[in-house]
């Protein structure tokens, strides 16, 4: 297969390490070209990270003949508008998570790959992390039984530029779709649906207990998953603070036979709690964390293997989210 060469609108902060390098690194793969709307920082960061060219012009990213597939790392409240251009001209995307703002956004975007016969990826690239393979194989190999429920809990503090009522995208509603509820909850929710199954049956309750900011700063939510091999069906629960004394990032999976516990964001041990006994596993995430996620898009454009974050799925999330917080 031919080096397929990638563009990058919007080389913010989330593509200095944990996704831009990846699209040097992939085999198969080059990163041509970076957009942003300061051209000065686009420049900046093509020098620093061997990119050919920059502008400040997206279409000069989407339109260009020596761009074979678009990243799209801007917030998501540009990502449908963007989107519907890559597939316009018939190029693969990724479009970073939350995949858009709201349900109706998602579903116009994969009607518009699936026109044009091009495929969309997004950034939930969790499900393609070896530590959260791990927990697939537990669960796959019956290791705790059959699941009974899951549940977690994340909080924060505020953060000082929440004190300090600085603007932030992350808690603009228009902007984001939701506060950081939606930013970071998309990750957990989405990889609880790549374990466990399919979720329906969510509501929620969401207050704004400090009032810093337009959106939501306490979610509390559950839900069901897909039936088990003995047609029972699971339960999940939810607790989301970022007005809380301290920061706690916790998931367990309950099962007839165990535990499996885990922290979706936190570097920690993942465990395994079966026949009385506790086991342990240290995965470390790669340095570039999208890198298994960007892999995973190689295989998939060479036909070797399906993308598990494609554009039909990461919808389920953003529908999830919407329910939850009662704007569907």
């Amino acid at each position: 297969m031919k080096t397929i060469r990638w563009g990058i609108i919007g080389c913010g902060a989330v593509t200095e390490v944990k996704s831009g390098p990846a699209y040097r690194q992939v085999a198969g793969f080059a990163l041509q070209a970076v957009m942003r709307r300061d051209l000065a920082k686009a420049g900046d960061y093509a020098r620093r990270h061997g990119v050919p060219r920059w502008t400040d012009d997206a279409d000069a990213i989407i339109q260009a003949d020596d761009v074979d597939a678009v990243y799209i790392a801007t917030p998501p409240d540009t990502h449908l508008h963007y989107a519907l251009r890559v597939a316009a001209a018939g190029k693969p995307c990724c479009v970073e998570k939350p995949m858009a703002r709201t349900p109706e956004e998602c579903a116009r975007m994969n009607a518009a790959f699936r026109e044009a016969g091009v495929p969309l990826f997004v950034a939930y690239y969790r499900r393609s992390l070896p530590r959260f393979g791990q927990v697939a194989h537990w669960l796959a190999a019956g290791r705790i039984g059959i699941v009974r429920q899951v549940r977690w809990s994340f909080s924060r503090p505020p953060r000082p530029t929440d004190l300090a009522g600085a603007p932030d995208w992350r808690t603009d509603p228009a902007t984001a779709g939701g506060g950081y509820f939606v930013d970071l909850a998309s990750h957990g929710l989405d990889l609880l649906m790549h374990l466990l199954g399919d979720i329906d049956g969510e509501s929620g309750a969401v207050e704004r207990q400090l009032g810093l900011y337009p959106a939501e700063d306490a979610v509390v939510a559950h839900w069901r998953h897909a039936p088990q091999p003995d047609g029972s069906r699971p339960l999940g629960c939810g607790y989301w603070n970022f007005a809380a004394d301290r920061r706690r990032d916790a998931v367990e999976i309950v099962g007839s036979q165990g535990a499996i516990h885990f922290s979706v964001f936190d570097d920690v041990p993942l465990a395994l709690e079966c026949e009385g006994v506790r086991t342990e596993c240290v995965i470390a995430h790669p340095p570039h964390i999208q890198l298994p996620h960007v892999e995973n898009i190689a295989r998939h454009l060479r036909g070797e293997a399906s993308h598990p974050s494609t554009g039909d799925r990461a919808a389920r999330a953003t529908e999830v989210m919407a329910r939850i917080l009662g704007q569907a």
